[in-house]
């Protein structure tokens, strides 16, 4: 966020180091498994998700990399909660 005050560019939290995107234009896709699911949308070298029943939520930033962990992780059940 910008502050009109000190020209400064402000982050919502501490150790974030992504940028602020504009995704009002982002193309949202969903997953195959209908409504309610989570959308991803690819901005400026970004991977942006989203909550597709709560479009209006904030949104994850991932670079490539962190992307990339987070398939791969979730592929291997890291984050099955049965």
């Amino acid at each position: 966020m910008a502050d009109s005050t000190t020209g400064t560019t402000t982050q919502p939290f501490s150790g974030w180091d992504k940028p602020d995107l504009d995704l009002s234009n982002a193309d949202w896709r969903s997953g195959s498994h209908g409504t309610g699911d989570v959308q991803i949308a690819f901005v400026e070298g970004f991977i942006a998700m989203r909550n597709g029943g709560r479009p209006e939520s904030p949104s994850l930033i991932f670079s490539p990399a962190e992307w990339r962990a987070f398939v791969l992780n979730a592929r291997d059940g890291e984050f099955d909660l049965t």
